[in-house]
């Protein structure tokens, strides 16, 4: 077997082009993600909306549960296309919406089997926790990548999940306005920093 010895000038060339990959490893493309899932729920709020609006009829809400959609096609293009170079920052990124879907999953999990039980199965809290977990998700995406609009556009989506959950505390009663807060959330939380992201992806192909 050769030994490899580089010099000071090419290890340092072999780092800044690892940097520069790694950059555009996840920048290309990066937002698309945030789009999909911040225009289907975009897209529920406002069909349940008119939906219970128009027929009075709650169970309109579990609609909400088509939000696992944009995660199920993600996992299954996942396998069908495995990029080259995996890189620190896709991992990251990666492990922390891995634990977000999965908090969601156990979340619903448990308050279907706990509804069996009491006969009650209260759905509607899907919806402030699900913005509190994507909230966190897309904090720490935007603490791991630093890009502040991940980073600090989640509060929207904090003080409305947390209004819910408030308000269900103190025996409020939740209302069809809750449809198009949630919307709003996602739409600031996601589709907003998502083409922010593609935005900053064009110029970097640009420059390149």
């Amino acid at each position: 077997m050769r030994n490899s010895n580089f010099t000071e000038k090419e290890s340092l060339e072999l780092i800044s082009n690892m940097i520069q990959q790694t950059k555009q490893q996840f920048q290309v493309g990066s937002g698309n993600m945030f789009l999909y899932y911040g225009y289907t729920a975009v897209v529920i709020s406002i069909v349940v909306y008119f939906l219970c609006q128009f027929t009075h009829q709650w169970y309109w809400h579990n609609l909400w549960l088509l939000m696992f959609v944009p995660a199920i096609a993600e996992k299954v293009t996942q396998k069908k296309r495995r990029p080259a170079v995996v890189t620190y920052i896709n991992k990251a990124v990666s492990k922390v919406w891995m634990v977000i879907n999965t908090l969601c999953i156990i979340t619903l999990l448990t308050i279907v089997g706990i509804g069996l039980f009491t006969k009650v199965i209260p759905l509607i809290l899907m919806l402030p926790l699900a913005l509190l977990y994507a909230g966190i998700g897309t904090a720490c995406t935007g603490v791991i990548t630093n890009e502040k609009s991940m980073t600090y556009f989640p509060i929207v989506s904090f003080i409305i999940g947390i209004y819910m959950l408030v308000t269900l505390a103190i025996g409020g009663v939740p209302s069809l306005l809750w449809n198009l807060l949630g919307g709003l959330a996602f739409l600031t939380m996601l589709v907003i920093p998502g083409y922010i992201l593609n935005r900053k992806s064009l110029k970097q192909c640009s420059k390149n």
